[in-house]
Order: structure tokens, then C-alpha cells, then sequence
């Protein structure tokens, strides 16, 4: 479809899409993302929506949305708040209105579902439609049920509730029109859903075209709007989510080591997506295993990293909990496992569709005795694919287990892609211990497993079944040389102080903390890690562009740090470090390098708002100018 109305261009535009988890909101801004990832547009996407499977309708705590922030240049967040709010019913009204949605929005709301009984629920006494709550925004009151229910009408033997499904179809046409998107490619998403059903399908088509049409003779919307293609690099792109991404930089990895990936997992939100998509990889090597529960998928992953594999693990807070045991062997037995932990609300089962980043002190030191594990936090959801293709290069170079600390909001989000040329990626080829290494004291050939490489310190990786180098394993120390069960006070001494070295030593393959300070005369600088990158990076563009002078830079290595970040830490007189948790970088920062690191912190289970970061920022300016 294509519309005949005058258009006006806009240089962006932040969508929210908001109903019951029942209303189809997450498949309508996947819908729209996927629109306007082909005609160009930089985008980045923030789901949110409710942990139970169904939960109570026309409640405020059953409210999913999904919020696209798409434009005509870089962008590096789903944007702090809506121009344009399409709300369901009063529930999503008003679960998005507070605070949320700014004056001169846009409120597209579904008047069918504004009933006194349905007001009642979220504990509105008059209806916000028609009083003075929304005030100073655009108001489009619409009975989008009824206009869906009707575009249809001629399906006799669709029920009205299999009808209504099919409004979120409708908004989709409408927002379609508004800003100018192709609806082709939707046109043929519910064609692969509901083909077997054809009914269904010609019900969600007519509504698609409804909203569209709608749009287009209405007088209640005036033109649509135009947001031109983003400035990017020639070359192919895809829209993808976080956990898409992780998978396929799994593979790649494993690819690139010359060893297969064999994961094991078990489901747990928000990790299951990961397990999802490297089922679908099985004709790349790739060897899945969703085991009974957390300690068996991790025992999996292990034993196929004994064996040779590129052991995988996804999980979750509470997974990690329970893996925390075998990531002792595995630290001990210095194989490379993969251990995706992508962060939610915590402690326990906490907010499991929401977002934090509370596991970072769990992934450093959650195990017992002295037991280092590298951690890598990809900052945005296209660089999980990076992050993960680096977990398997270290993992494999070094012997080791590896923490790939992600979060919820890199995970479900999405953005745009260059997809790489694979001979264009890093290659880290992996050689095992194929013969003995050494002599014993009558001449005869043996083998000692914990001989090591003198760069990296791994000790040969040795697959069972290989005649020659056979040896022991388990969990008891080892002896820094033949590998026998020791119990000598200096040899378990030397093979803690070594483990800790050869994780150290990565920091000579990670390069230097970066800092992104274009003035060189700032005096804050604004460190972060994972999933904050999106917020700090706008935060500080944002004031640059008032004219004021801030650094910033991020940590993608967590542990070990980059070799100069005590050097960076110390040049700036004001060190601020945003967290969705309490400070556990900032304490990490503190006890490593003795700088006065400033926390600043959100448990919200959302994403920092740049606005927020901003005035924090700003006022620390204040402070080290007065």
C-alpha cells in the first residue's frame, strides 16, 4: 500500500504500543520494527511486557508494550518517552501516562474498551477521554475494536471475540500509514501464522488494510509523516535481537576455534530465546541439549567441553545460582565453557521479564574458594554477537570458563546489523594435545596435563579416547605438573596464584580502556558497562551539545579490567558510574584501583532514561566548576 497524502518529514519518532499481554502488542512492534528496518531507519526497541502467561486482563500489572525509537541518524536508546501512545484499554492508559508520556504526545486510545467496569479496575471514577487527564496532548479517540470487528464482517464464521484479535492488526495498518511504512512484508507474516487457517488470516489482513485506509480518509489525522534512511556503510543489513545475535556469534565463534558448539540448557526467561535460536543451527554442527534442570544443562555443556566442544550454558540469575558448582570444576578442570547469563530482577524469582544488572558481583565471586572467571558485557544488542564470538576466543585460547553478562534489554531489544563477510572474522583455531608431552624418570613418554603455554598459561586441551594423553580429572587439586591428586600447602598455593595469573594475563589481548573525551580537557568522566552504554552515550551527546565538556568511556572486559583503567580512572576529578543495580562496579572500581567512584543507580527494572543520566551528569559539572 502507498499513501496519496502530502507528507511531512520527521528526523525521528519513539512509538509505544501498549494493551493487554493478550492484545498482540509485542507481534505489532516487531511488525513495525521489522517495516521500518527495511526502508533504512536506525532503530533501537525497548519490549516490556508482564511475566505471567496470562495475566489478568484490563489490570494494570497484565499491561506488555513495546516501545520503537527509529530515526534518519545514530541512535543509541529506545528513547526516554512516547510521541505517540497507542493504548488498549484504560489499564495501558494508564500504566503509561505516568510520567511517561510528555505534553504534545500523541494518545491514540481504543474507546470501545472504556467502559465503567473496565475505568473501575485501574481506579478511574470518570472516564480520562473526556475529562481534563489528558490535556496538552493530541487525543485520537477511536473504537478501534468496533472498526476492526466491522472490516471483517463478511467472515461469517469467524466468533466476534476471533474477530476483535485481530485490532491489534488494525493499529498496525493505522501507525503504518502515519508514518509512511510499507505494510507488504506484514502482509505476509500472517500468511506463514495463520495460513493453515484462512479465515484468520483474511480476518488480520482486512484489518491491516483497515487501519491503513482508515488513515488515509479520515479527517482525523492530517498527513503522514516520512522518516528518511539512517546514514550507515554499504553493505547488507538485518534487523536483530540481542539474543539472536548471542546465538549467532556462538556459532561463529565455535566456527573460528574449529570446534563444535554443544549447549546445554534449560528455560528460564529472558535466556530461552538463545536455547530457541541455536536449535535452529543444527546443519552448522551445532549439538543442542535442553536438559531436565539448571545443574544437568551445565554438567552437559561440561562434559562436551571434556570432550572437545565448545561447551554453552544460558541461564539466568537464579540459573547461575545453581551452576555456580560446576563452574568450580570447570574452573579447576580449566576447560572452555560459555556461560550466558542475561541478567533480570532480582534476588530470587524477582521481576523475570524486567531488566537489571545485579549479577555482576555473583558472576566475579559467586563461587567457593579462588576460582577468576573472565566476564564480557556486550553493550548493545547487535554487539552480543561480538561479545559472544570473543567468550569463545578466550574461552578456547585460555582453558577457562567464561561469564558473557548480558540483560534483559539486550536481549528482547533489537537494532540493525551489518552482517559481516565470515572470512572478514577473527580466527582463533584451536590445537589439541594429541601426543605425549613429556618423559618420565625411566624415559618413558607421558603426558603432564597441566604443562603450559608460556603466553597464554593453558594447559593442553586433551580429548578422550586420544591414545597418549590420557590423564586425570576431578575436582580434587591437581599436581602443577603430572597432574596427580596433590595436597602439597605450595603446590595448591602455586596453582590458585597461576589460575589467577593466566586470567590476569588476558588483559594483554583486550587492548586499552578507550575514552571518548574530544575536548581532552574534561574533568567527569562517565565509565559504564553493558546495557548502559545506550543511555551514558546519549546522555553525553546530549550535553555536548549544550556546549559542556564530559568524557566517557565503557567496560566491554569486566574481568579481567583493561590494562590502563586505574591510569583513566585517575585523570578525571569527578568519576560517575550509572548501574541498574547498587553499585557493584563502583565498589569493584573502589576496592581495585582506590578512586572515588560515585554510584548512580536504578532498580526499576527499566532502562536509564537519558534525561535522568543528563541532569545527574550536569550536576556534577556544577560541582567541579564551583
Amino acid at each position: 500500500m502507498s499513501s496519496t497524502a502530502t507528507t511531512r518529514a520527521k528526523d525521528r519518532v519513539i512509538i509505544r504500543f501498549a494493551g493487554d499481554s493478550g492484545d498482540g502488542m509485542q507481534m505489532t512492534g516487531d511488525r513495525f520494527t521489522a517495516d521500518s528496518a527495511a526502508l533504512g531507519n536506525d532503530l533501537s526497541t525497548l519490549p516490556n511486557f508482564p511475566a505471567e502467561i496470562r495475566a489478568p486482563r484490563g489490570t494494570m500489572a497484565g499491561v506488555s508494550s513495546f516501545q520503537l525509537h527509529f530515526a534518519s541518524w545514530d541512535i543509541l536508546t529506545p528513547g526516554d518517552a512516547p510521541d505517540v501512545l497507542v493504548a488498549m484499554n484504560p489499564a495501558a492508559l494508564k500504566a503509561n501516562l505516568r510520567g511517561d508520556v510528555p505534553r504534545g504526545a500523541t494518545i491514540i486510545v481504543n474507546t470501545d474498551e472504556f467502559t465503567t467496569r473496565s475505568l473501575k479496575k485501574v481506579g478511574w471514577t470518570s472516564n480520562p477521554v473526556e475529562d481534563d487527564t489528558l490535556e496538552s496532548r493530541h487525543v485520537h479517540a477511536l473504537p478501534l475494536t468496533s472498526i476492526t470487528v466491522a472490516a471483517p464482517a463478511e467472515f461469517d464464521s469467524l466468533t466476534r471475540k476471533e474477530k476483535e484479535r485481530a485490532k491489534n492488526m488494525f493499529a498496525l495498518g493505522l501507525l503504518s500509514w502515519m508514518y509512511s511504512r510499507s505494510t507488504t512484508s506484514t502482509e505476509d507474516f500472517p500468511a506463514g501464522k495463520f495460513g493453515a487457517k484462512p479465515d484468520i488470516l483474511a480476518a488480520n489482513l482486512a484489518a491491516l488494510r483497515g487501519g491503513w485506509n482508515y488513515g488515509e480518509t479520515t479527517e482525523d489525522f492530517a498527513v503522514p509523516f516520512t522518516v528518511a534512511a539512517a546514514k550507515t556503510p554499504p553493505g547488507t543489513y538485518r534487523n536483530i535481537t540481542g539474543s539472536a545475535a548471542r546465538a549467532l556469534g556462538t556459532v561463529a565463534g565455535a566456527h573460528r576455534a574449529t570446534r563444535p558448539p554443544v549447549p546445554g540448557s534449560y528455560p528460564i526467561t529472558p535466556a530461552s530465546d538463545i536455547l530457541h535460536a541455536l536449535s535452529n543451527y543444527k546443519r552448522h554442527g551445532v549439538t543442542t541439549v535442553q536438559a531436565e534442570d539448571e545443574i544437568a544443562a551445565i554438567g552437559v555443556a561440561l562434559g562436551a567441553a571434556f570432550g572437545g566442544s565448545v561447551g554453552v550454558t544460558t541461564t539466568s540469575g537464579p540459573g547461575v545460582a545453581l551452576k555456580s558448582e560446576t563452574i568450580g570444576p570447570a574452573v579447576s578442570l580449566e576447560l572452555p565453557l560459555v556461560i550466558v547469563d542475561v541478567q533480570r530482577g532480582g534476588p530470587s524469582t524477582g521481576l523475570p521479564t524486567k531488566t537489571e544488572q545485579s549479577d555482576l558481583l555473583q558472576a566475579m565471586f559467586g563461587r567457593n574458594g579462588e576460582s577468576p572467571v573472565p566476564i564480557i558485557a556486550p553493550q548493545t544488542s547487535a554487539d552480543c554477537f561480538d561479545a559472544a564470538m570473543e567468550a569463545v576466543r578466550i574461552a578456547t585460547t585460555y582453558r577457562t570458563p567464561v561469564f558473557l553478562l548480558s540483560d534483559g534489554s539486550t536481549a528482547n531489544g533489537s537494532e540493525p546489523r551489518q552482517v559481516p563477510v565470515v572470512t572478514d572474522l577473527p580466527s582463533f583455531p584451536v590445537e589439541l594435545a594429541s601426543e605425549p608431552n613429556a618423559v618420565d624418570a625411566k624415559g618413558n613418554p607421558v603426558f603432564h596435563p597441566y604443562v603450559r603455554d608460556e603466553e597464554t598459561l593453558a594447559r593442553p586441551w586433551a580429548v578422550p579416547g586420544t591414545p597418549g594423553p590420557e590423564h586425570r580429572v576431578g575436582g580434587i587439586e591437581k599436581d602443577a605438573v603430572t597432574g596427580n591428586i596433590s595436597y602439597d600447602p605450595d603446590n595448591h598455593d602455586h596453582m590458585v596464584r597461576t589460575r589467577r595469573a593466566k586470567i590476569d594475563g588476558i588483559a594483554a589481548t583486550i587492548g586499552d580502556l578507550q575514552v571518548d573525551d574530544p575536548s581532552g580537557d574534561a574533568k567527569v568522566l562517565v565509565p559504564g558497562w553493558g546495557s548502559t552504554y545506550g543511555p551514558n552515550s546519549a546522555a553525553v551527546r546530549r550535553l555536548r551539545a549544550a556546549g559542556k565538556s564530559v568524557a566517557h568511556a565503557h567496560l566491554r572486559h569486566v574481568n579481567p579490567f583493561p590494562s590502563n583503567t586505574g591510569e583513566v580512572l585517575r585523570r578525571y576529578d569527578r568519576v560517575i558510574v550509572p548501574e541498574m543495580n547498587l553499585g557493584q562496579l563502583a565498589m569493584l572500581l573502589r576496592a581495585k584501583y582506590l578512586v572515588d567512584v560515585r554510584s548512580h543507580t536504578s532498580v526499576r527494572g527499566l532502562p536509564f532514561k537519558v534525561a535522568d543520566l543528563a541532569e545527574v551528569i550536569d550536576t556534577a559539572l556544577r560541582e567541579v566548576s564551583a
